[in-house]
């Protein structure tokens, strides 16, 4: 008999929701058409899509000719700052991040730099925000693009990004933010927040991986990110991943529409597993904003003990959870997050990240702390630095 999983990692990942599953196979099996053609089961195909493009629209406020279907959040966030960049360098070659960005945007500034572009990269206080104020300093002559991240995917700080929309629209700077944590978590109206482009991943909410979406707004200026064919209005070249796209916006739809119930019961899961481990476990720091942050993120840095080891331990106790520390993609280094809110090497190393779903129960987080705070000591107990403070040294 398989042995139960606690699952406590939805920000990496979500599982298929039913419904969704349901609107897809028919795409796979039946009307498998390919949408570019005109016989019947192809139209039954590129109606799906734009049926789904609709319905992402609907969740952010958009309208249907604003939505690109993509490979993934990734590919959503390199077309974002890239397609941007060279589609207006001559208008300048500055562009504004933050420090805490995810690696999609971060990698794809930098491989911009390396290219003769000027980026800015934006500290965090120790909470993880940036504040409107330093991203209006920021802006030069030469700006173009300012990218900032609209949840943070490890510590869930929550940033003022209809404050910041705003200055981008009043200095004619185009603005994207990668959403794929807030949506379904967070009420996006892309025009209230004065966003101009915005990704999404169907991953992250209960949709199927390998599909994403890019929000640009109409009049943006951005070059084709693949070409090859007239799909996506000529921006997005490939044969479309029906079958995904369908899940998508089957996916997105669920979401936004039972947001308000979903994100009570999460805050719950999160503020009830926050103050447990404050209360029961000593030598402990909260990361990200106690209040601004995604509704089911929990981030902890435990001193003393090394994360990896951390999530193994609760694997062998059939908990899924994820650590700060990238030490698990094969790095020694820690979360470049962590560092960026001010946290010495040691410390974010012993981080431990857990992100609540729909599935997650009062009773998992009983099972949690029965765990976790005998985890924790049996790995300190290795610890002769935590060996000296039990003495008083």
């Amino acid at each position: 008999m398989d042995k139960k999983i606690i699952y406590m990692d939805h920000s990496a990942t979500t599982p298929v929701d039913s419904q969704v599953l349901d609107e897809m196979l028919p795409y796979f099996t039946k009307n498998y058409g390919n949408p570019s053609s005109i016989y019947s089961i192809g139209r039954e195909s590129k109606k799906a899509i734009e049926d789904a493009r609709e319905r992402v629209a609907k969740a952010v406020f958009a309208q249907p000719r604003e939505i690109f279907f993509t490979g993934s959040g990734t590919e959503a966030d390199n077309w974002a700052v890239k397609g941007v960049a060279y589609s207006n360098k001559n208008k300048g070659n500055h562009i504004i991040t933050t420090t805490i960005e995810h690696h999609a945007v971060m990698h794809a500034c930098q491989y911009l730099e390396s290219d003769g572009f000027e980026v800015t990269y934006l500290p965090v206080d120790e909470n993880g925000l940036v504040s409107p104020e330093q991203v209006l300093e920021a802006i030069k002559p030469n700006t173009i693009l300012i990218s900032i991240m609209f949840a943070n995917n490890e510590i869930g700080t929550i940033q003022p990004i209809g404050e910041i929309g705003k200055i981008a629209r009043d200095k004619g700077i185009y603005f994207h933010t990668d959403a794929v944590q807030a949506i379904g978590n967070i009420p996006i109206n892309v025009s209230e927040l004065n966003v101009d482009l915005l990704s999404i991943s169907a991953h992250k909410f209960y949709g199927p991986k390998g599909i994403g979406a890019l929000y640009i707004r109409k009049g943006v200026k951005i070059t084709s990110f693949i070409h090859g064919g007239a799909q996506e209005r000529g921006r997005r070249a490939s044969t479309e991943n029906v079958a995904g796209i369908v899940g998508l916006g089957k996916a997105i739809e669920i979401a936004t529409l039972n947001i308000d119930d979903y994100n009570k019961k999460l805050i719950e899961l999160r503020d009830r597993t926050i103050f447990e481990i404050m209360k029961k476990i000593p030598f402990v720091r909260l990361n990200g904003h106690q209040h601004k942050r995604l509704p089911g993120n929990v981030n902890f840095s435990f001193e003393f003990i090394e994360g990896e080891s951390l999530l193994l331990m609760l694997d062998m106790k059939g908990i899924a959870a994820s650590s700060g520390s990238a030490c698990t993609s094969g790095s020694l280094d820690p979360s470049h997050v962590l560092l960026s809110i001010g946290l010495p090497h040691e410390i974010a190393h012993g981080s431990l990240r857990l992100s609540f779903g729909k599935d997650n129960t009062h009773e998992d987080i009983d099972q949690l702390m029965k765990e976790l705070p005998v985890i924790v000591e049996r790995l300190r107990e290795m610890s002769p630095l935590y060996e000296k403070v039990k003495r008083g040294n």
